[in-house]
């Protein structure tokens, strides 16, 4: 990811085809290692194609790929029955219980900011 980013920004700068040097100095100039044989990969992939071409063929695939926007589905209706009332205070029970886990597994030892 780091190589096709610093072969985009050096498109954007005008180069229209970055060898792998133009990219190592690049990612060196913000002090990141550059890995030889991905960048070797990278730049044989994307040879003799534009940076247009390949982000407008892209943004296609992205087209087509699902992104969510289901939303959840309705709550379901409560039924009246002869023994309603004790099923609150059985769901109460449980989430106390649920909650009770949930906290406990908070502090393991492992505080973020320590």
């Amino acid at each position: 990811m780091k190589h096709l980013a610093a072969y985009l920004l050096l498109g954007l700068a005008g180069n229209t085809s970055p060898s792998a040097s133009d990219i190592t100095k690049v990612l060196e100039s913000v002090g990141i290692d550059s890995d030889s044989d991905r960048l070797e990969k990278l730049l044989s992939e994307l040879e003799g194609k534009s940076i247009q071409d390949l982000i407008s063929e892209g943004s296609t695939k992205l087209a087509s790929v699902p992104s969510g926007g289901g939303g959840g589905g309705a709550g379901a209706a409560a039924v009246s029955t002869g023994g309603a009332g004790a099923a609150p205070a059985e769901e109460a029970k449980e989430e106390k219980k649920e909650e009770e886990a949930e906290e406990s597994d908070e502090d393991m030892g492992l505080g973020l900011f320590d």
